[in-house]
């Protein structure tokens, strides 16, 4: 009797081995697999944050040679001296950068979680070098 135990006993290791072994398997695999993906998911935003710095330079470039037409225009149409017609420029640029500034103060007031707020203080702590 106690040699029919022990063989069951071996042949269970033996199964528990493989069902580990197939267990180890499988993990390598999902573990592969999330390296795969986020090796690609790493390519897609850089790629995405390059496109869109392009994009954000091309649309300031734009806003210089719409401001430059602006002034152009100024000039011609309302017969303003090239220093009025940039003050009225640059007066437009201070309204509309207040009110941006308005604006974005107000969507960044409110509460934050815990965790938000400890991630924004150890970020600003290493940036300024405390």
């Amino acid at each position: 009797m106690s040699e029919e135990r022990r063989e069951r006993g071996g042949k269970a290791r033996e199964a528990m081995g493989r069902v580990g072994a197939l267990m180890t398997s499988v993990m390598d695999l999902h573990v592969r697999i999330a390296l795969q993906e986020a090796d690609h998911e790493k390519r897609r935003l850089i790629s995405g944050a390059l496109l869109l710095s392009g994009g954000l330079t091309m649309l300031l470039l734009a806003l210089i040679a719409a401001e430059g037409a602006l002034l152009f225009w100024l000039h011609e149409a309302f017969s303003l001296s090239w220093i009025h017609s940039a003050l009225a420029v640059a007066t437009l640029n201070v309204v509309v950068a207040g009110v941006f500034l308005r604006i974005g103060g107000g969507l960044l007031k409110g509460p934050y979680l815990p965790q938000t707020t400890a991630g924004l203080t150890k970020t600003t702590r290493a940036l300024l070098g405390r």
